[in-house]
C-alpha cells in the first residue's frame, strides 16, 4: 500500500512541513519509516520529527 506522511521537522530555529510517499505494509510503519527517513536525512531525533497525518492513497 502507498500511503502520504505530513508532519513537520526542526530545521535551526523554525519549523519545516515535509509531505513524503511511503509504501508500507500498514499505516503505523508508514509512520515509523517516514520518522526514520527524515530524521536521517537531517540529522534529528525521534523527538524533533512531528507526524500529522498519515493518508492512503487510492491509485
Amino acid at each position: 500500500m502507498n500511503f502520504i506522511v505530513k508532519g513537520t521537522f526542526k530545521a535551526g530555529q523554525k519549523w519545516e512541513r515535509f509531505s513524503k510517499k511511503i509504501t508500507s505494509p500498514s499505516k503505523n510503519n508508514a509512520s515509523e519509516k517516514a520518522n526514520s527517513l527524515i530524521g536521517s536525512e537531517h540529522g534529528l531525533r525521534r523527538n524533533l520529527v512531528k507526524i500529522e497525518s498519515v493518508e492512503e492513497v487510492k491509485e
